[in-house]
């Protein structure tokens, strides 16, 4: 059962301030992420951004500039903070509060913490410089460090009334997670090319004469990178299409967090395929007000209805 409102004011001081962190961390980071969170109750809230926080202390490790024997290194350290909160060791006086939030978090609703570890060996494999020839290799990594949160969020969010509780809910919320991954990586190709990175698999660069890699405003010459791009993105609305269907197994304000966080990346994809250069000459974003619209629709249900119906039709 879910923790009542009542239970999250009457936490001590300690906790509530590890949560406040916590939740300027994600209201700072990821604005997009936020929007979506806030359309959650309270303790489910504070419980998100818990999560959010440990996921960006092990991002900020992956993308930082230290060797990377040392990034490993801080990665392991953190894998520790994770094993003592598995075995009870995190209590409210610990002085990390992102491991003193997460721990209440964990205490307090079914989080599967393996999907951190999942996260951490994923950001490992960009310590490691792993590259990427097939999408099978690339799903790999997308599900370690986009799917697992997914799950993880499972654990937090509130099931629809009635809704069985499947392996398919997981899979789903996987399969989600693999959608916004592709979409980022979309986004930041130049950024992520400027830093070293091919994330695209390498079979597909081939096959549209991008195999020189983004290094400027241009595509390399005699390549058809639209044509890169346009098929990327019919292979993030695929999983789109798919990762919706976790959506009827929600309850209202869950539904509508993740319609939220999932319209605002799917309006990104809407972006890309009008204008494909465009991630060439800059980062593709949203304005706030375009965000915020996107939020009120799923908390009215709308986007989650339209969603559900469109995959339904998609099974039938």
């Amino acid at each position: 059962m879910s923790p009542t409102v009542e239970d999250s004011i009457s936490l001590p001081a300690p906790v509530l301030a590890a949560y406040s962190y916590c939740e300027t961390v994600t209201g700072s980071e990821a604005r997009n992420f936020a929007y979506g969170i806030r359309l959650l109750p309270v303790a489910e809230r504070r419980a998100m951004s818990a999560l959010y926080a440990f996921s960006r202390r092990v991002d900020d490790i992956g993308d930082g500039t230290l060797a990377p024997e040392v990034k490993a290194d801080r990665l392991g350290a953190t894998r520790d903070i994770l094993d003592r909160i598995r075995d009870g060791k995190v209590d409210e006086d610990d002085t990390d509060p992102v491991a003193v939030a997460l721990a209440d978090a964990a205490r307090r609703f079914p989080i599967p913490l393996g999907g951190l570890d999942e996260l951490i060996d994923g950001v490992l494999m960009d310590v490691k410089g792993v590259t990427y020839e097939t999408w099978d290799d690339l799903k790999l990594y997308c599900r370690c460090v986009a799917g697992a949160i997914g799950r993880l969020s499972l654990g937090i969010f509130g099931p629809a009334p009635g809704a069985p509780q499947t392996e398919k809910a997981a899979e789903y919320a996987d399969t989600l997670g693999l959608a916004l991954q592709l979409t980022n990586i979309l986004r930041d190709v130049r950024e992520d090319a400027g830093n070293g990175r091919t994330y695209l698999p390498a079979d597909d660069l081939a096959k549209f004469g991008c195999s020189d890699g983004f290094d400027g405003p241009h595509p390399p010459a005699g390549s058809d990178f639209a044509g890169l791009v346009h098929f990327e993105v019919r292979r993030a609305r695929a999983l789109f299409a798919e990762g919706y269907r976790l959506l009827p197994m929600l309850d209202r304000r869950s539904g509508a967090c993740v319609a939220a966080m999932a319209g605002i990346y799917r309006r990104l994809l809407d972006r890309i395929e009008r204008d494909p250069l465009a991630v060439l000459r800059g980062r593709v974003s949203l304005p706030g007000h375009e965000k915020a619209y996107v939020a009120v629709r799923g908390l009215s249900g709308f986007d989650a209805r339209q969603i559900g119906r469109q995959a339904g039709r998609r099974r039938a």
